[in-house]
């Protein structure tokens, strides 16, 4: 298997090669020459499986040349270490809860395949690779434990001042060790391209071997497949499941539709957006206009220039029909998700966080009768406390992992919104 560049189908690489460059080198995206179509046999058997079979089954097809099957087993078995229980919500309604993991958010999963892949592969490598990776909120943690102590691999986390939660900030500044956190003078939009200038930075490409941990690498996005097989182990391929997924960046969703393309039989998407609703406006006018970050409650979905974009358009032969023959976009902002996550909590006795209760309303209002709706649940309530002490109680407490974040040193350096700065500190730290 092969991977194009989203800008150029010539521009080949092997599995390994994408993942180590991360980008191609004219700023598209990695994405499989090949959809590979799933055998009708697994299909009927998932209910018989469990997860660690389908992700070795499933991401095989496209690691296979370049990850011996034995160590894929080993590193599918070291990545999935959590539950991902599919909760019912109400009648109709389930949330798949993937906040189970050591970050207490989704991301764990992209994380951790990357990062024990990426450590497979830098064991037959002289040169030390350097992380680079932007974070909106829940990706910087969840690459700082993934990548904490892997062997050959330095981690650099950019991060927007001011605009991730006070936990996410300590998940992705306390561990030390190899990794390192930026806080940057903007928004994400802005820590995101100063991530991809690095990348494509010729003169400071001869100084560091860079890696991206971002959904822009492919061994991030492909495993975020895997936890949409979930409900049809547990209940089955006869059910019409509606995903809802909150949207930032669009890797989470169309890790989805490239399950869909491989034939797992899910009836059709929502892309829940909050007011930073690109997608949704593209879906209604046809045309790509992105505006002004705009900062909500819903951090981590705080972006303007959604990198995985290029994906959901390739998945679909950048035809607009095709996309909404599959998915419909959804928008709420700040008053109408602090509404939802009250009313779920006094009806059904249940915390969501900010950016998942996007995608619980999002069900409420568009889900059609016969249809069984599965929102994903991004992130642990007690990430985003200030909101939840505000919208359902007062009184919730911290866990205690949590808690103990707190009692560590938080380190970072502070650096404005300027490429020249970041690439100054790179050179000087590696």
């Amino acid at each position: 298997m092969n991977f194009f560049s989203t800008n150029d189908s010539a521009n080949r690489s092997s599995f390994r090669k994408s993942v180590i460059e991360s980008l191609p080198d004219d700023g598209g995206l990695y994405f499989p020459e090949i959809i590979p179509s799933l055998d009708l046999n697994f299909l009927r058997s998932l209910t018989n499986k469990s997860l660690h079979e389908i992700a070795y089954h499933v991401l095989s097809l496209f690691s296979e040349a370049d990850i011996p099957l034995e160590k894929l087993q080993s590193i599918v078995q070291d990545t999935f270490i959590f539950d991902i229980p599919l909760v019912r919500v109400e009648e109709n309604i389930y949330c798949l809860e993937l906040f189970h993991g050591p970050t207490m958010a989704f991301k764990d999963v992209g994380a951790r395949f990357l990062a024990r892949t990426l450590s497979y592969f830098q064991e037959t490598e002289d040169k030390e690779i350097t992380i680079l990776v932007a974070t909106s909120g829940d990706t910087g943690g969840a690459v700082a434990s993934g990548f904490f102590n892997q062997s050959g691999i330095n981690v650099v986390i950019l991060y927007p001042s001011g605009k991730v939660t006070p936990i996410q900030e300590r998940q992705m500044t306390t561990l030390g060790g190899n990794i390192n956190a930026l806080e940057v003078n903007g928004d994400f939009d802005d820590c995101q391209t100063l991530v991809k200038q690095a990348f494509l930075d010729k003169n400071l490409n001869q100084y560091l071997k860079l890696s991206s941990a971002n959904s822009i690498n492919i061994a991030r996005w492909l495993p975020q497949a895997i936890y949409y097989y979930v409900p049809f182990m547990l209940r089955g391929a006869d059910e019409k499941f509606v995903f809802s997924v909150p949207c930032g960046n669009y890797g989470n969703i169309t890790s989805g539709m490239l399950a869909k393309k491989m034939g797992l039989p899910i009836h059709r998407f929502i892309a829940a957006s909050n007011s930073n609703d690109v997608v949704p406006r593209y879906f209604e006018s046809g045309i790509f206009d992105p505006h002004k970050t705009i900062q909500t409650i819903s951090n981590a979905m705080d972006v303007s220039r959604p990198s995985n974009f290029k994906r959901l358009a390739t998945l679909y032969d950048h035809n607009l029909q095709n996309i909404l023959a599959d998915t419909s976009g959804y928008r709420l902002g700040d008053e109408g998700t602090r509404r939802v996550m009250k009313t779920c909590y006094h009806q059904n006795k249940y915390l969501i966080d900010p950016h998942s209760s996007i995608a619980y309303g999002a069900l409420c209002k568009r889900l059609q009768n016969g249809e069984v709706g599965v929102f994903l649940g991004t992130a642990h309530h007690s990430k985003f406390m200030n909101v939840m002490h505000e919208v359902t109680d007062p009184n919730l407490e911290l866990p205690e992992k949590v808690k103990r974040l707190f009692e560590k040193e938080r380190r970072s350096e502070k650096i404005e919104n300027s490429y020249e700065e970041l690439k100054a500190y790179l050179i000087d730290c590696y």
